[in-house]
């Protein structure tokens, strides 16, 4: 299924267009990416969010 929701970067507005009709900024999906247990690069994500936790 394609994804045709976008979200400004800019100024949060929701549209389905490449850039934002309101400010011109560049939309991207909105959308988490999908998690899996066999994903190879689990122990690298899970070390970042670690460390930016840390970070904070």
């Amino acid at each position: 299924m394609v994804q045709l929701l976008r979200k400004c970067r800019n100024c949060d507005l929701y549209t389905m267009q490449d850039t934002c009709p309101k400010c011109g900024g560049d939309a991207v999906s909105p959308h988490p990416a999908k998690f899996s247990m066999d994903d190879k690069y689990r122990k690298y994500k899970i070390l970042m969010k670690r460390l930016a936790e840390n970070k904070e």
